[in-house]
């Protein structure tokens, strides 16, 4: 039960060459299977042309293997700080920038699925305990700067 768009048979461009003999693919040369080969064939032969030209590095390696890749070693996921307040909501900055309380709030990247801090934009001046896998030196000096702190989690 596939539904394939189908062009409609009236308006294929054999009805219109209808009546002409070779359906516009000549006499002497005349319509073969495929005379250059299937596909990418002859990329490195009788198609090297083209592909010299059009597709230059297509053909040869570089760099070297990398056997058995572990993704998770190098999982970084990084947030900047102009986003580390998006992390809880929005009462959660008005509360604490009202001085209600004389705690500091803490925000933990890592529920959020975030390893890394990075240290674009800036910070409201609100005292904040930051807990993350790893900070950029940046990112220390802003959360510092604004009375916070940056607490490291395994």
């Amino acid at each position: 039960g596939e539904l394939l768009a189908k062009m409609t048979t009236r308006l294929r461009q054999t009805r219109k060459k209808r009546g002409h003999v070779s359906m516009g693919y000549g006499r002497v040369g005349k319509h073969r299977k495929h005379p250059g080969g299937r596909g990418k064939a002859g990329g490195q032969h009788h198609h090297r042309i083209n592909f010299d030209k059009y597709h230059p590095g297509y053909f040869g390696k570089v760099g070297m293997r990398h056997f058995h890749v572990l993704k998770n070693q190098t999982f970084t996921p990084t947030v900047n700080l102009e986003k580390l307040w998006s992390l809880v909501s929005a009462q959660t900055l008005e509360h604490y920038k009202a001085k209600k309380s004389t705690k500091a709030p803490v925000i933990d990247v890592t529920k959020a699925g975030y390893f890394k801090v990075l240290g674009k934009g800036e910070l409201p001046q609100v005292p904040v305990i930051v807990k993350a896998r790893y900070f950029s030196k940046e990112a220390e000096e802003k959360i510092k700067a604004v009375g916070g702190v940056c607490v490291l989690t395994a």
